[in-house]
């Protein structure tokens, strides 16, 4: 197979799923949680076969696309078109590792929906699919306008997803959700169509080369103005504070095998944006605001770290503890050194996994006991003693223990800002100290504390259960231990970053 096709096989290959789903009789339930699972299947292979083509010492070049797609033609008799776009995907080692990421957890998801979901798994399974291909499609995509695209795509399925499928407040949390994203991308298509007026060209290496000349066709104030807007439109993602309560509701309200891919994917096309694009683009307006952003970041680690220690719900603790380990990404990029870009992407990843199973066990509680209430679920070692254990290392993970994921993408990402900014970076740890605060009040709560409800009767782990579980501690310990398995493929764009910002 010619190398060049493989990634728009990557990207599309969920939709092979959604035609089979679609001619499928509604009733056929079984037949169709097994379609909805095994069309993930050929994207996460796919996605596996390329890091293993990259660890083999094969160049990531090989997967690149392009075609000529879409022409602006100007006045009648100009033969050469004013503006072109290309079709263009293309692999880094950033980019890959999030198409893996995304892979992993859009399979894992896809086996806690046949287990969450209730009703209606056709059409669930087929949004879920379409989500799937924008997800894919964002962290590959080589331009602006289809980078944009395959955003848009990612939020028409997220918002019917949470409106069907989720809890009591599902319509609520689905709107907020379009709102507040429906307004970020708007900034960003504003952000976009500026770029391609001026220069001719959405082709990010493009748009690279261009912002680093000096004779550039934007002035240094329009610069500047460019990336205040996408660090708006990419924090509505992130996101970082006050642009925060839409995500609330939608960690609360939307079934758990949504929020799994939400927090673990949808949530990191924020720090995908602010470092592809943001740092990327505009390096000298990203260094602009350097001290602006890692006091966002404290701020975003601190409010997150707060309020999650006085929540009683263990999802409003969850929520809380995804702002505030987005605020460690944001603490990463502000100190623009390889430490702590290094440090923000390890968290980017970290937290994908992290979140995506505490998210799955948190669901399995509520499935079990119809509460998520930490006093109500006190006691739970003693009749869930595997859960529990898998929850106890899921939140030492997310802590920071030594070890795991969490550890390495922390310890990164404030030694870059020790470096450049220790008065913030100082500050900044109290947000850590409180990190183990809350999760250790939380999860040891849930597994040993006083409960006003039994535990007997209530089944432990079973069967298919165990495959996220069992897969998502394996993949945090791993890194946790060997995090070259990250760190070497994000070389090649760490030096790119580097060299951009003057590093």
């Amino acid at each position: 197979m010619n190398l060049t096709s493989v990634l728009s096989i990557l990207v599309f290959s969920p939709l092979l799923g959604i035609i089979v789903l679609a001619i499928m009789p509604k009733t056929a339930e079984k037949a169709i949680k097994a379609v909805g699972f095994l069309a993930t299947l050929p994207a996460l292979l796919l996605a596996l076969a390329a890091y293993l083509h990259y660890q083999f010492g094969k160049d990531l070049a090989d997967f690149t696309v392009s075609v000529k797609w879409i022409q602006f033609r100007g006045m009648t008799g100009v033969e050469e078109p004013v503006f072109s776009v290309y079709y263009e995907l293309a692999l880094s080692g950033f980019q890959l590792l999030l198409v893996v990421l995304t892979a992993v957890v859009a399979t894992l998801s896809a086996i806690a929906a046949a287990k969450f979901v209730k009703k209606e798994w056709k059409g669930y399974f087929m949004l879920f699919l379409l989500l799937e291909i924008g997800m894919l499609g964002v962290f590959t995509a080589e331009n602006l306008i289809l980078f944009f695209i395959f955003f848009e795509i990612t939020l028409i399925p997220t918002f019917f997803l949470i409106g069907k499928w989720g809890y009591f407040e599902k319509e609520k949390a689905a709107y907020s959700f379009l709102i507040y994203n429906g307004l970020g991308s708007a900034v960003l298509l504003i952000v976009i169509m500026i770029l391609f007026a001026k220069t001719g060209t959405t082709n990010i290496d493009a748009l690279v080369q261009i912002m680093a000349d000096p004779n550039a066709p934007l002035s240094g104030d329009l610069k500047l103005g460019l990336f205040i807007s996408l660090l708006i439109a990419f924090g509505v993602k992130l996101p970082i504070f006050p642009l925060h309560s839409w995500m609330l509701k939608v960690h609360v309200q939307a079934p758990p095998s949504v929020v799994m891919i939400h927090s673990g994917i949808l949530l990191k096309i924020g720090a995908y944006g602010l470092i592809r694009f943001g740092m990327g683009i505009f390096p000298e307006q990203f260094k602009t605001l350097a001290t602006l952003i890692a006091v966002l970041g404290v701020i975003n680690l601190l409010y997150g770290a707060f309020l999650a220690f006085i929540q009683t719900d263990f999802k409003m603790v969850l929520a809380y503890s995804s702002i505030s380990h987005m605020g460690i990404v944001l603490i990463g990029l502000a100190a623009m050194n390889e430490a702590g870009v290094q440090g923000a992407i390890f968290q980017v990843i970290s937290h994908g996994l992290i979140s995506a199973l505490l998210f799955f066990l948190v669901g399995i509680l509520y499935e079990r006991t119809d509460t998520s209430l930490i006093e109500n679920l006190g006691g739970m070692a003693k009749g869930m003693p595997i859960a529990a254990g898998f929850l106890l290392a899921a939140g030492m993970a997310s802590l920071g223990l030594p070890g795991m994921s969490g550890f390495v993408s922390e310890f990164m990402a404030f030694l870059g800002l020790f470096k450049e900014m220790p008065w913030i970076a100082a500050v900044g740890t109290i947000g850590i100290i409180m990190t183990a605060a809350y999760l250790l009040r939380a999860v040891l709560g849930i597994t040993y504390g006083k409960s006003h409800r039994e535990f007997t009767g209530v089944l432990d782990l079973k069967g298919v259960e165990f495959v996220p579980v069992v897969i998502l501690m394996l993949l945090i310990v791993f890194i946790g231990v060997f995090p070259s398995v990250l760190s070497a493929p994000l070389q090649t764009t760490l030096e790119t970053i580097m060299l951009g910002i003057g590093g």
